[in-house]
């Protein structure tokens, strides 16, 4: 077993509220008074008060941490409630920082939490990341995972990871002069539009609880020196089969030394170069869409409407007027025989991204004149059609 110091100097003392409060933690030998001390002494920094971001604030407030950071700069959403259980329904529209530390003090009022109302980037990663002694990292997207792992490489500091999707779950500990960080696991992201995000494959809320419990138990180990930390390790849970895998991870020996911060939008790219010129010129807003619909009922124009997301997200919401063919049924070739060849096709999905890919090979294709839909059924639904649901 590799056993690290503690990562937190204990706290002077507890208070006889404290004691009564952690008492289930004071009689374990391991934890003890000397371990609460240091919990309580401890900084921890949350990026993203959501799925994963919920639960763990929620168990380290509980633990006694002393200080808890919290950096989102969202807002709650009624969709959001089915796996972020740090807020309720009263708190729609509100800041999820501030709703998270309102949830907090319910748990918890010895807690200080500090909120970061913001989104984290290249100008105030350092200086924030500099206040604590840990970080927690949920966060969803590639761009800032590296971001995260980069900033904590260049300031020594150790950070959990998780991921969730579905119905899996990955855990790991990055710190770099102990073991591998980030870029070991993945020296680079996944080509855009691959890997689909949660809000576009969704997830399991309860996998946020059993992923961001096993964080917290990380963030413990770490603060007060215990067990052995999944650093050089990672956690693969899948709750279909109910079955965790643990894997060995390396230094990458052809990984390059971290030695500043980069652009992390443009090394993930948020469209692959041929998507990027596909829209260029290609696009059409929810606004012009509503008028060629208008101007197709009235047989003034021709066009078929396509929607490239999968079947389970068409239940949810749609464009009307509308046919199915997912971004999938494009990438084996399938649909391209069923496009039209007399008319114009339209594309939307979600956001914009899947159907920028998707406009990419239809334009191979020879349909130069497809375009897509920017913001897709989302930019519908706020701002043509709010009867249908969001998601």
């Amino acid at each position: 077993m590799v056993a690290l110091p503690p990562l937190v100097e204990p706290a002077a003392e507890l208070t006889q509220e404290e004691v009564q409060r952690y008492s289930r933690h004071l009689i374990i030998p391991d934890v003890g008074m000397d371990g609460q001390k240091r919990l309580k002494n401890a900084k921890v920094l949350i990026i993203g008060a959501g799925g994963l971001g919920s639960p763990a604030l929620l168990y380290l407030a509980a633990a006694g941490v002393g200080t808890l950071g919290i950096i989102d700069f969202d807002t709650v959403d009624e969709s959001n409630l089915q796996r972020q259980v740090i807020h309720g329904q009263s708190d729609i529209g509100k800041s999820k920082a501030q709703s998270a530390k309102e949830s907090i003090a319910e748990v918890n009022p010895l807690i200080n939490v500090v909120t970061h109302d913001v989104r984290l980037d290249n100008d105030n990663v350092l200086e924030i990341f500099s206040q604590y002694d840990l970080i927690l990292d949920g966060t969803d997207n590639f761009a800032t995972r590296y971001l995260v792992n980069d900033a904590a490489v260049l300031l020594g500091k150790p950070y959990v990871w998780g991921s969730i999707f579905r119905f899996e779950g990955q855990v790991s500990v990055f710190w770099e002069k102990h073991g591998p960080n980030y870029r070991d696991l993945y020296p680079v992201p996944p080509p855009p539009g691959m890997v689909p995000s949660c809000a576009e494959g969704g997830v399991l809320g309860v996998l946020c609880a059993s992923i961001g419990s096993i964080m917290v138990t990380e963030a413990i180990k770490l603060i007060t020196g215990i067990g052995e930390p999944l650093i050089g390790r990672l956690m693969v849970y899948d709750a279909l089969e109910m079955s965790y895998k643990t894997l060995k991870l390396r230094k990458d020996p052809e990984g390059q030394p971290i030695e500043k911060l980069i652009d992390y939008d443009a090394f993930c790219g948020d469209l692959t170069p041929e998507a990027a010129e596909a829209v260029s010129g290609s696009t059409i807003s929810v606004q012009t869409l509503k008028e060629w619909l208008d101007e197709r009922e009235r047989g003034e124009r021709d066009f078929e409407l396509i929607d490239v997301r999968e079947p389970v997200e068409r239940e949810i919401n749609n464009i009307p007027g509308s046919i199915l063919l997912s971004k999938g049924d494009f990438q084996n070739g399938s649909a391209l025989g069923q496009l039209p060849q007399d008319k114009q096709v339209v594309l939307y999905c979600k956001v914009g991204g899947r159907s920028a890919e998707v406009l990419a090979l239809v334009h191979g294709a020879g349909l130069k004149d497809a375009v897509h839909v920017g913001g897709g059924v989302a930019a519908w639904v706020s701002q043509i059609d709010p009867s249908q649901a969001a998601y």
